[in-house]
Formats: structure tokens, sequence, C-alpha cells
């Protein structure tokens, strides 16, 4: 059957994914506002546009424990995602990001000859490289959000294309249009325990402990919406404000951050916030992780600096003893705030000024010309 030259097919299985898929949908629309766009998602991609098959909240699975437990549910879902590719007949399929799910999608649509262009490449380089050898066989174009992946891929001979980092856009974006603020009479401190029921689960708890002893400042959580509330009622118990889809109105008031490693820690970067890195998971997931991982930081800002630009308070550093100590400095040490935020001067000149989502707007307008 002929593919249906218009349409585009789109998969991400998490809410960054969403994000920076609506901002890539809203760029096709407006060079193209005839184009027919379909798929997997969230909420932003959706109010953007496309059309959706399944929310990202029904597939998202996070550590190999999790993953193991609902192995059955998730050949389920594969095998639905995989239907509806079929149904839609679209002439591209875009992966954005969610590797493990994604690669399957992609090996699928390989058998099926629908060309496949990944939208923030799988971290490959950071475990399992041996992948990046089905990427080169599976994947017709590959779009690196971050600067030293193109490098990395060269030796797999892949076709890869360096788009810009999309968060900058997304904060160039909001503080052009909005740059809202948060009021408070007290210095703020964010807490951003991930957007993952794992992540908070593990992380809120710790975190708020820390809260008694900063009683000059004003700590304000993070949430999202598409997580049970009861899941940050320990925050309200406290009398810790619980703010949903403001994020970066708070980053952009924010004296100091407690962050889960995530999209989240660039993001606090990319507006100078002053952050510690948090993360702990269960000793099974992270013990198998630690045997596989290849990089020295799990910080996406340490990573693009390559050196220790933020500390990262992991699994058994991870303690409220720890986060008081660093917060303190965070919010006190004018030397120590001073050297964070040249790092981060550092890391935005090395993203650079390009605009991912029209870079691949114009690229997958281009291949659907073919």
């Amino acid at each position: 059957m002929e593919k249906n030259k218009s349409k585009v097919f789109f998969v991400a299985g998490e809410r960054s994914g969403d994000l920076h898929g609506g901002n890539l949908i809203s760029a096709l629309f407006q060079k193209n506002p005839s184009i027919d766009l379909v798929g997997w998602g969230g909420d932003y991609m959706q109010s953007k546009g496309m059309h959706l098959l399944k929310h990202y909240r029904e597939i998202a699975f996070m550590g190999f424990w999790e993953v193991a437990k609902n192995i059955f549910k998730i050949k389920a879902i594969l095998n639905q995602c995989k239907q509806d590719i079929l149904a839609q007949n679209p002439a591209i399929v875009v992966l954005i990001d969610y590797g493990g799910f994604n690669m399957k999608i992609a090996e699928f649509c390989y058998e099926n000859k629908i060309e496949i262009h990944f939208y923030i490449s799988p971290k490959v380089w950071a475990w399992n490289i041996k992948r990046a050898i089905k990427i080169k066989k599976y994947v017709s174009k590959l779009y690196c959000i971050l600067p030293f992946e193109p490098t990395f891929f060269k030796q797999f001979d892949l076709d890869t294309q360096y788009v810009g980092n999309p968060v900058v856009d997304a904060i160039t974006a909001f503080k052009q249009t909005q740059n809202l603020t948060m009021f408070s009479e007290k210095p703020l401190v964010a807490i951003l325990p991930g957007s993952r029921k794992q992540e908070v689960v593990k992380m809120l708890g710790l975190m708020l402990e820390v809260v008694p002893k900063f009683p000059n400042h004003k700590f304000v959580v993070t949430a999202v919406d598409n997580l049970p509330k009861t899941l940050y009622q320990s925050a309200k118990d406290l009398g810790v404000e619980v703010v949903y889809d403001q994020t970066y109105a708070l980053l952009n008031t924010a004296k100091a951050a407690l962050v889960t490693s995530g999209t989240a820690t660039l993001e606090t970067a990319v507006f100078g916030v002053p952050q510690a890195v948090c993360y702990k998971t269960s000793s099974f997931n992270y013990r198998i992780a630690k045997s596989f991982i290849k990089v020295p930081y799990i910080s996406l800002v340490n990573l693009i600096a390559n050196k220790e630009v933020v500390q990262e308070l992991i699994q058994s550093r991870f303690t409220s003893i720890s986060v008081a100590e660093e917060l303190e400095k965070l919010l006190n040490n004018k030397e120590y705030i001073s050297q964070i935020k040249e790092g981060y001067g550092n890391i935005i000149q090395t993203l650079g000024p390009k605009n991912a989502s029209e870079t691949v707007a114009d690229a997958l307008l281009a291949s659907l010309k073919k």
C-alpha cells in the first residue's frame, strides 16, 4: 500500500518528549498547515494540533524492575502502537526520546519499510553502546540535541544532525512571551521531584525533610497533573505550596533548586538557578544501572560541561543532611554560586543558538517531498 505522503506519526513516551514534540508540531503546522499529524504523546502535542491516539501516561515505565514486572503489559502496548502505525500508514514515523520503547518501534518500522526519524537520540553513549549499530540499521535520520553526540555517532557512520537543544528554545519562548514570576515575601527554593510516579515516591519525602531547616525561605514543589495528587500530600501536610504547570515561572524566580536528575536539571541551568541534582532508585535498579552506565555523571548539566558544575547527590549520598548542607551553600556561598553560574554560561554557549524545532521541521518536510 502506498504511504500517505502528508502524514507523520509521532511516538513520545514521557512528559519532556510531549513538550518538545509539541513545539515541533507547532513548527510543522506553521510551515505546512495542511500536514496530517497523528500519534502517541500527551496533552501538549494534542494542544498543538496532533491527533492523539494514546496518552503517554498509559505507557510510562521506568527502571529495570518496573519494566520486568510489567513486561506483558508493555508487550501489549508495543503491539498496539505497531497496529496504530500500520493503520495510519504514515510516510514518516518520528520517534521522540524514550529509547527502550522506541527502538522496538524503530525495528518494526524498518521491517515494514516505513521511514524513521529519531528526534532526541537514545543515550547509547551512556550505556549499551551496541544499540548504535541498530540505530544505523533502522533509522533514516538521527537528530541530536547534545553537542557531543554527533562526534560519538560518527564512529558508527550514522547520518546525524546537531539541531540545538529544545530546552533552550522552550525557555527562550517562555521569556519572550510570558516571563512570569512567582511572588513571595521570602526567597524561593524550588523542589522538582520528577515527572514519573516512581521518582516522586522516592524523592519528594527526603527533599521535604530539609524544609524546617530553612525557616526564612519559601519552598514550592512543582507537580505534574498526570500523576495522582495524593503523591504530593506530604508537601501540603508540611505547609509547602504545590503548583502545577508553573515550573518555568518558579525557576524564573527561585534562588536555588533541588532537582531530580533528568531534563529539569538542564532547564534549571538555563534559568541560571543554582541547584543540587538528586536521585535515588531501588537498590536493585541502582546495581544494574551502575554495571551498565559508562559515563562519569548522570545530570545533563555535568555531561554537557564534561566536568562537575553542580553536585550530584546520588543514592547513598542523597540524605537529608547532605541535601541541607548543599542547599546552604547554594543559598549563601557567593563564590560557590558564582562558580555554578559561570559553568551554566559555558553550557549555554556550548548548546548554541539553534532553533531545534524549526530545524527538525524543515528536515521532515524536505523528506516528505522526496
